[in-house]
């Protein structure tokens, strides 16, 4: 893609070297228009116009098929900077597992396996969910969180998953790992491209839980959704009070880009 926008460039340049010179050259037989009829005259100049407006024809068609790369280069820019990111903070959540599970943080009141603090508590209503077989809930809230999240890793079990995160919502609505459940449940339906659902739930913990650490993610996701789904406007809206509200975050970052590609 790279060398592609570089030949543009390249042809752009050779385009508008070439067109200088042949443009200073068509200048000329204006000032020598003088000689003949006025019918010739006209003739020549109608000849002048003609080829004048071919080349800026031209140098607008290249100029826009230009853009047209620039922008797809810009969206791939923005697109892989966000990957990385989201890779980045996958390893840091698998770091903090492992130094969980090497700690023996199983107690109450641990931090949840996928690295990520509490916020506020509350009960959320949630679509239903899909037909699975999750695990059986043992009446200890960070052990279930931890089991409900080992099946987020898992790819085959994501619908496992989803109904885990459902059950821990509705058996432990005051738990300090309810929004950070809600948010493993906007991802799951997002991977599963259910987007209403996924909206859902990443709206519900901006609402809920806006001082969660998880929060300025959610809303960012939000965004992201309402600008797949073709709602630009909605979408810059989400993402300037992101920044707005979560300043200096991930979340923030991630809309900046976007709205810096808006």
């Amino acid at each position: 893609m790279i060398s592609n926008f570089r030949h543009h460039l390249l042809s752009l340049s050779l385009l508008v070297g070439v067109a200088a010179p042949w443009a200073a050259n068509a200048q000329a037989p204006i000032s020598s228009v003088g000689s003949g009829s006025v019918e010739d005259r006209v003739t020549q100049l109608e000849r002048i116009s003609n080829a004048h407006s071919q080349l800026l024809t031209q140098l607008q068609q290249q100029l826009s098929d230009n853009q047209s790369d620039i922008d797809s280069l810009r969206g791939q820019i923005q697109e892989n900077q966000y990957q990385l990111s989201q890779i980045e903070e996958r390893q840091k959540q698998i770091l903090l597992q492992i130094g969980n599970m090497s700690g023996g943080a199983a107690a109450n009141g641990a931090t949840p396996a996928d690295g990520s603090a509490s916020g506020n508590t509350g009960n959320t209503a949630t679509p239903s969910a899909p037909a699975s077989s999750a695990p059986v809930q043992t009446g200890d809230a960070n052990t279930d969180y931890n089991a409900a999240f080992a099946l987020v890793q898992d790819k085959s079990r994501q619908d496992d998953a989803i109904t885990a995160f459902q059950n821990f919502v509705k058996k432990y609505p005051d738990s300090t790992y309810v929004p950070n459940a809600n948010f493993w449940l906007g991802q799951l339906y997002y991977s599963k491209g259910k987007k209403d659902d996924a909206a859902y739930y990443f709206a519900s913990v901006v609402k809920n839980f806006p001082q969660s650490p998880k929060a300025p993610d959610a809303m960012y996701k939000v965004g992201l959704i309402m600008q797949e789904k073709g709602d630009t406007a909605k979408a810059k809206a989400v993402y300037q009070q992101v920044v707005a509200k979560y300043p200096g975050t991930d979340g923030a970052k991630q809309a900046q880009k976007r709205l810096n590609g808006m």
